[in-house]
């Protein structure tokens, strides 16, 4: 307890010098807990948003369906029969057929997926209950972001070429129902979607299908042909993004850490140096040498528990503000690839907190324990007179 004492009076008795050093902790602490925060905050609403909009929970795929090569969706396709027909009867699985278009948007030639699904499902959020409309055309829904580089909005009519089962190439218009917002663009771009019977009339692929999303109610089984690919596989490259952020954080990190622990471990090295005869004091009068020790490394790792309470102090109003109101995302990042949202909310878990508050506090006593072995080796004589080598 003395030495809890003796070195806060001498932290606070150093003025300016102390304040300084704890300031710049605590705008690393606070920084590592923003950074942080909005890198989970990121990755849960990557993670949710491609559940509800996609993947669902978990997908059935064709053995040929390969989401990379557009070529093979020529052969991923196989018929709804058995197990699977009764499912989808159920509502537990939902098909999707998938085929290559092209488009003809005032004149232009546009490359895209075609995908059929039921009207009628509820497994993912897409608008698909829109696709009842009932219009002379075959009715469609396409995302923002395919709206904005085809040029055409909810109303317009499109030409759409594809090939059927045979290579015969056939086209047909269809009009646009609806435009819908999503973060995912793995449904929004290059892809337009329509009445899953439609899709398989038109291609002659009669009651077939691509691959199937599930719902909550399904459990895995064996349904031949098709793959049960679980969530931890189709979100794998969010978390493997994710993971990439997180370790050039960490370089980030490390740099405002050792800035902050630099100028603590500068202000350990001078009071050693200043202090020898009040070292010598503390031996002379019966303090053991390793009680000295103490007292200086809890005068250093001092800085960093008033670094919490000062970042507590000006951090928590910025965080909580940024915690509701989100952080804006430029435009820039929708070409990006990734699910992203316009507004990135933080998440501040106690966890998250309290690995960061051991990390400033270990990282600050080591640093000021350095400085001080020297005073294990000092003879009382030498420190009186003021003789540290």
């Amino acid at each position: 307890m003395l030495a809890f004492k003796l070195a806060f009076r001498n932290l606070l008795g150093a003025g300016l010098r102390t304040w300084l050093n704890v300031t710049v902790l605590s705008i690393a602490f606070v920084v590592i807990v923003f950074y942080s925060g909005m890198l989970d905050g990121w990755n849960r609403q990557a993670l949710t948003d491609t559940k509800n909009w996609e993947v669902g929970f978990g997908q059935l795929w064709h053995p040929n369906y390969d989401p990379f090569d557009p070529f093979c969706l020529q052969d991923a396709h196989a018929p709804i029969t058995g197990k699977t027909k009764a499912l989808a009867e159920l509502g537990q699985i939902t098909p999707i057929l998938i085929t290559q278009a092209t488009i003809y948007p005032q004149g232009r030639m546009q490359n895209i997926f075609l995908k059929g699904i039921d009207p009628n499902q509820k497994i993912i959020q897409l608008p698909t209950s829109e696709l009842n409309n009932k219009t002379d055309e075959v009715p469609a829904i396409i995302g923002k972001r395919m709206a904005e580089e085809a040029k055409i909005k909810q109303g317009d009519r499109l030409l759409v070429r594809w090939r059927d089962k045979n290579g015969t190439f056939d086209t047909r218009e269809v009009k646009i129902v609806s435009v819908f917002n999503c973060n995912v663009q793995s449904v929004d771009n290059k892809q337009i979607w329509i009445p899953l019977k439609t899709l398989q009339q038109i291609t002659g692929l009669e009651n077939e299908a691509t691959l199937f999303i599930a719902g909550s109610a399904f459990k895995n089984q064996t349904l031949t042909p098709w793959q049960f690919k679980e969530l931890k596989y189709l979100l794998r490259e969010i978390d493997e993004i994710i993971q990439t952020k997180k370790v050039g954080a960490g370089v980030i990190y490390g740099l405002l850490l050792s800035i902050a622990l630099l100028a603590i471990f500068d202000t350990q090295v001078l009071s050693v140096f200043r202090r020898q005869k009040e070292i010598g004091t503390y031996i002379a009068l019966g303090m053991t040498r390793a009680q000295v020790v103490a007292i200086f490394t809890i005068e250093g790792s001092a800085h960093s528990l008033l670094a919490i309470l000062l970042g507590t102090l000006w951090g928590s109003p910025l965080l909580w503000h940024l915690q509701n109101s989100g952080i804006p995302m430029p435009k820039s990042v929708d070409s990006m690839g990734v699910s992203i949202s316009e507004n990135i909310f933080p998440v501040y878990s106690m966890g998250l907190i309290l690995s960061t508050v051991l990390l400033v506090i270990i990282s600050a006593t080591i640093v000021s324990y350095f400085p001080t072995r020297k005073i294990t080796k000092l003879r009382p004589t030498d420190a009186l007179k003021g003789k540290i080598q």
